[in-house]
């Protein structure tokens, strides 16, 4: 390998790494603060039984959670493994990388002060993100998690005990629980995180972009291509609307909304992330719905704005 392109994976490898740690962190103490903090009960009564406002409800969270999809991953686990709906899950972790509002205002300032496209974007996620949500409420009546076989019940009644001693364990005991989880959590999924970082950087040495942007000559194989795009890029959903801006006039705002809506729910280093949290057959499922609604949105998306 020549010295240079070392150097150039080199350095992509790293500024991924650098980029994703801190909301990596950030998704671990949040995740450990729902383990210890919020009970069972409390989801219970919050979120209604209905499939279809419970998916709703989990589309609107990630307002409040400024996650990345680096970040998101853990969140969503701990959510679930607390009670919350796998649908509801699947439409907080789809969304809450891109509707929050670093997210909503970096995307604002890098296509030049426009609203058109931070509506586009966080609209065409909510939407994407609803239909899946939906389509796997029927599809997995079951939770699809590892390690979960028959242990569904035995999970719930052994975590209802354990927040009723929580409830009564003083604080500085329950926020030492909160950093064990966090380091359990972060352990368990930074290394996820090193493999995919390594694995994207690595397709973005050795796939020259220009090849890319040759196929999509039509509106579909535009969107495919931002598509995959971002999907090989893994780029962290603060920034890439900064990088989706440089394409401005090379593509459509159709398929530019297939590259800000896909990558922060589906990329390299979340991709492995879900391997280690779901059953792979899931999260083929899972890739699948999203790349379908993503490509349909986008195209309809080109057609109103075209």
């Amino acid at each position: 390998m020549p010295v240079v392109t070392f150097l150039q994976l080199n350095t992509i490898f790293l500024s991924m790494i650098m980029e994703a740690i801190p909301f990596i962190l950030l998704g671990v103490i949040i995740s450990g603060l729902i383990q210890t903090f919020l009970s069972e009960r409390l989801i219970a009564r919050i979120l209604p039984r209905n499939r279809y406002l419970a998916s709703l409800i989990g589309c609107g969270v990630g307002l409040f959670f400024p996650a990345c999809e680096c970040g998101i991953v853990p969140i969503t686990r701990r959510l679930i493994r607390k009670g919350v709906p796998l649908h509801a899950g699947i439409a907080f972790m789809l969304t809450g990388p891109i509707i929050n509002p670093i997210v909503l205002f970096a995307t604002y300032i890098a296509f030049g002060n426009d609203w058109n496209m931070v509506l586009i974007r966080g609209g065409m996620a909510i939407v994407v993100a609803y239909f899946t949500a939906i389509v796997i409420s029927y599809l997995y009546p079951k939770l699809p998690l590892r390690g979960m076989e028959g242990a569904g019940a035995e999970i719930a009644a052994g975590a209802e005990s354990l927040a009723g001693e929580r409830v009564r364990m003083p604080m500085r005991s329950r926020l030492y629980d909160v950093m064990l989880h966090a380091i359990d959590e972060f352990f368990s999924v930074g290394k996820y995180l090193v493999l995919g970082a390594f694995i994207a950087a690595s397709m973005q040495t050795f796939i020259p972009t220009s090849t890319l942007l040759h196929i999509g000559s039509t509106p579909i194989a535009a969107s495919l291509v931002m598509i995959g795009l971002a999907f090989i890029m893994s780029l962290c959903s603060e920034a890439d609307a900064f990088i989706a801006s440089s394409f401005r006039s090379t593509f459509s705002i159709g398929s530019l909304s297939a590259f800000l809506v896909f990558g922060p729910m589906i990329d390299i280093k979340n991709t492995l992330m879900l391997l280690a949290v779901f059953r792979g057959k899931f999260v083929l499922v899972l890739i699948a719905l999203v790349a379908a609604c993503t490509l349909a949105s986008s195209l309809l998306v080109g057609r109103l704005m075209g």
